[in-house]
């Protein structure tokens, strides 16, 4: 594990910050995409079994570039879940909270 680190920080020092900054956001976009579609698969859920939800439209809410919040708070409330939504300063580990659902 220690040398993937190294090898990425290696990576990372090569990278123009512009670049890598683009890169870490596209990263971050797909690790939500992954987390939504592991989400029903972790509570035991069938996509059949999401309400007001098809196969095919959990699948696109799944893969979407940009997510919008009603149908998210949909797909989670299928799923039995609410949503949070913090603001955090760039710089910070602080986090204030806008919205619980």
């Amino acid at each position: 594990m220690a040398k993937k680190t190294r090898l990425i920080s290696e990576l990372d020092a090569r990278m123009k910050a512009e670049v890598l900054a683009r890169a870490r956001k596209m990263a971050e976009k797909e690790s939500v995409h992954i987390r939504l579609g592991m989400l029903w698969e972790k509570y035991g859920v069938k996509q059949s079994e999401i309400t007001h939800f098809t196969q095919t439209a959990v699948s696109k809410l799944e893969n979407r570039k940009d997510l919008r919040i009603s149908p998210l708070i949909d797909y989670l409330e299928s799923l039995g879940m609410g949503l949070e939504i913090s603001a955090c300063p760039k710089n910070s580990t602080e986090k204030e909270l806008l919205l619980r659902i």
